[in-house]
């Protein structure tokens, strides 16, 4: 089975380490984005997986494309148009200092995505598992146009749609609110992901969810995830990722899972001394793609996903690069970090 993802993927500019923006004259560049994560997270697992997105005729597209392939992405069906590669700046949190993101993505390929550029039928031929994001949607209309049609070509077609529902309130400035683009995108849809503020902000769905106290009341996820799939009823299932923030470099992870028959949540993970936190809920996101495709049942899928999730916090960078004996074995228990010889 083919896994394909559609999205944005940029360039990432870091200063090195915890350093403040332009605190030494470095940045460090990568790439990334979510479907990008996604994409990597599942070809990670041994998947057969294609990446499609907008990409200039440049230098930088070129080594983005590289970089794709190298962790065995298919990239036949990224499109080479427009004049530049959205960019974002993240400067490390530490402590009691959050992390920071600035984006510079306007104008970037994939937002002047018009009909035509990709041939949908085509591009999802043979294609088992399709996944988005709600990032891509809030980057122009015409991103949020193609972003349905990709979705409801791959569900005609008899894939299943997976949507992390991300809301990114700096990329809504087209006119258009995340409600009302998102809600029409979930009807093709039949796994949701997303935490409870992408829930909440995303479909305009409030369920009283307070993540700042410090202490978080699962039940509270449970009429969450309900009233989601009270109001999509071509949704399955809803998958979501609860983190309680103690600081930037401390968090406490786990997720639930409502697939209408059960609530299931997966074990609490302890994650301190954070590497890199970005890119942990696309993380989260390829290991329950993983999981409901090839695991045993809904319990086993969500604790292969939180697991992935957890471990995406000590790799830099926004790509996981977990493979799926590292994340079974933390499933099974072997989380002390020892040396494996």
């Amino acid at each position: 089975m083919r896994y394909v993802t559609f999205g944005e993927i940029m360039l990432r500019l870091k200063p090195p380490g915890f350093e403040r923006f332009l605190q030494s004259p470095r940045l460090e560049a990568t790439f990334g984005g979510a479907e990008s994560n996604v994409a990597a997270g599942l070809a990670g697992f041994g998947l057969e997986t294609s990446f499609i997105t907008l990409l200039p005729t440049n230098k930088i597209g070129d080594a983005c494309i590289a970089e794709l392939r190298k962790h065995n992405i298919n990239t036949s069906w990224v499109v080479r148009k427009g004049d530049r590669i959205g960019i974002y700046f993240l400067e490390q949190g530490n402590n009691q200092r959050p992390s920071s993101v600035i984006y510079d993505r306007s104008r970037s390929a994939i937002a002047g995505i018009e009909p035509g550029d990709i041939d949908w039928k085509s591009a999802l031929n043979g294609c088992g598992w399709f996944h988005i994001s709600g990032i891509t949607p809030a980057l122009s209309l015409g991103a949020a146009g193609q972003a349905a049609e990709a979705a409801r070509t791959a569900r005609e077609m008899g894939a299943t749609v997976s949507c992390d529902l991300n809301f990114r309130k700096k990329l809504w400035k087209y006119g258009k609110s995340a409600p009302e683009v998102m809600r029409e995108l979930m009807g093709y849809v039949d796994i949701a992901v997303g935490n409870e503020e992408d829930v909440q902000k995303s479909l305009g769905i409030e369920a009283n969810v307070d993540v700042e106290s410090g202490s978080i009341d699962i039940e509270r996820y449970r009429i969450l995830t309900g009233a989601v799939l009270d109001q999509f009823r071509m949704l399955k299932k809803i998958a979501v990722t609860i983190r309680t923030s103690l600081s930037a470099d401390s968090n406490l992870w786990q997720a639930a899972l409502n697939n209408r028959r059960d609530y299931i949540v997966s074990r609490e993970y302890k994650i301190r001394d954070i590497i890199d936190r970005v890119g942990s809920g696309d993380a989260f996101c390829a290991g329950l793609v993983y999981g409901l495709s090839l695991l045993d049942d809904d319990r086993e899928a969500l604790e292969f996903a939180a697991a992935s999730g957890c471990l995406k916090h000590s790799v830099h960078g926004d790509f996981s690069l977990a493979t799926v004996e590292e994340v079974m074995n933390l499933v099974r228990g072997s989380g002390s970090g020892r040396i494996q010889r």
